[in-house]
């Protein structure tokens, strides 16, 4: 959508959330949040991946709830600042929410057609860095992480 408008002259922005992790930041568009919640511990599933932390309750669903930094080879770390972001699912499986560990509130940033990308080491899950303020960010791969979730029978 950035692209399309920088082709026809015009600078477009959307609003996007800026995501804290333990050892990373990520950036998605606001749209792709449905809500921030309060940390709570899921309830474990049998034989789970290390990445997956449990299923949790959020209105009337079940959910996946993970850590992304342990899903890209990372450890899980659960700080006292945690919360848990509920994503939009992009609907490529039959999820439509999934909850991913955050270390903070999210904090709103404007981002253009004029991002200017950062040459760093991407994980598996890690589309491209960007440089947004003074923070470098990571664009997470929402469909993998989906089949991630898939690929786990998870889901």
């Amino acid at each position: 959508m950035l692209e399309q408008s920088a082709r026809n002259g015009r600078r477009s922005s959307l609003t996007g959330l800026l995501l804290a992790l333990a050892d990373r930041c990520l950036v998605l568009p606001n749209v792709a949040v449905a809500e921030l919640i309060g940390y709570q511990a899921g309830t474990p599933a049998p034989e789970q991946p290390e990445w997956m932390l449990g299923w949790i309750d959020w209105r009337n669903q079940r959910l996946p709830l993970l850590s992304f930094e342990a899903a890209c080879g990372g450890q899980v770390r659960v700080g006292e600042r945690a919360r848990i972001v509920v994503l939009n699912a992009l609907g490529g499986s039959r999820l439509r929410f999934i909850a991913v560990l955050v270390q903070g509130i999210p904090r709103s940033c404007k981002l253009d057609s004029q991002l200017n990308y950062v040459d760093v080491p991407l994980a598996a899950l890690e589309l491209a860095a960007v440089q947004v303020g003074d923070q470098v960010a990571r664009v997470p791969d929402l469909p993998a992480l989906e089949q991630l979730l898939e690929d786990a029978g998870l889901v």
